[in-house]
């Protein structure tokens, strides 16, 4: 029996549903990216990222790990529309980034804060830009500090906070204007050991709370494993894709102690496999 008119009209705004969620769940999308950059005689380039392409999907936390110079930051400049791409594209929210993207966060190596301004007010300021009222920036920075632990700080310089502070600092400056992607240049790679844990806890638990979508890059596979829901491993320059790993180890994850999550050993063996072949080849060469 055929359906009636208006339960067809029903299925097929159903179907255009499911599909339009499905391509809106692909948040940043990486497609067919290669990068050149000229060589110092100018008259070759040298060819970084060769082919690459892999999506992270919305709320997902997505590490990249790789050989030193293969590219890892690239990818994310180009996330960010600081870099346009020899080849392919980026998507963010299905639209091509070609030029800046101010609706992503940037959380650099370094914190990057402003000495000259307290801590309260960097954390201000992406909101002052964004033409955000008096009231609203007040209670979402200090929702922003609150949730990153550093109530009571806010008339704080940068150069009386420790790094790890400044850090967490950083991430609130990053998350106070509520982006749907956080993008994520070895954060925590200057950190003392306990500090990256802690930072590494702190960054579990916000992700999760806030629901954005990370893209983090890191030479660390055990800090890969443990913070992410996908690692991509690549490869040594030119760059191509060798693996994109799905870490399916329960929530919340134990950060210092990281043999008692359940399917940690197997999960970290997958991706050291992947990432060991290009320790061999540098070894070789």
């Amino acid at each position: 029996m055929l359906a009636c008119p208006v339960t067809r009209v029903r299925i097929c705004i159903d179907m255009f549903e499911r599909e339009r969620a499905g391509m809106d769940d692909r948040v940043l999308v990486f497609e067919g990216i290669g990068q050149d950059f000229p060589a110092p005689d100018r008259r070759t380039a040298v060819r970084v990222l060769d082919g690459i392409s892999f999506e992270a999907a919305r709320g997902k936390f997505v590490a990249v790990i790789g050989p030193s110079g293969c590219g890892k930051s690239t990818l994310l400049q180009m996330a960010a529309g600081l870099l346009i791409p020899t080849r392919g594209a980026v998507h963010h929210g299905g639209r091509k980034v070609t030029t800046i993207n101010t609706e992503v966060g940037f959380v650099p190596q370094q914190a990057q804060l402003f000495p000259w301004k307290t801590l309260a007010e960097n954390v201000e300021l992406p909101l002052l830009l964004r033409g955000v009222t008096t009231a609203e920036r007040r209670e979402r920075v200090a929702n922003a500090l609150g949730a990153v632990g550093l109530k009571g700080f806010e008339q704080h310089f940068p150069t009386q906070l420790s790094g790890g502070m400044q850090k967490r600092g950083s991430i609130a400056r990053t998350l106070v204007y509520r982006p749907d992607v956080v993008l994520m240049d070895e954060p925590f790679g200057a950190l003392d050991a306990q500090t990256r844990m802690v930072m590494q806890s702190d960054l579990q638990t916000l992700s999760m709370e806030a629901g954005a979508t990370i893209l983090f890059v890191t030479h660390d596979i055990t800090e890969a494993v443990l913070l992410a829901d996908h690692v991509i491993v690549l490869s040594q320059r030119p760059s191509r894709l060798l693996a994109n790993i799905q870490i399916n180890l329960p929530r919340p994850r134990n950060m210092f102690e990281p043999f008692r999550n359940p399917g940690f050993e197997a999960a970290y063996d997958a991706v050291w496999t992947e990432f060991r072949s290009q320790i061999d080849i540098g070894r070789v060469h």
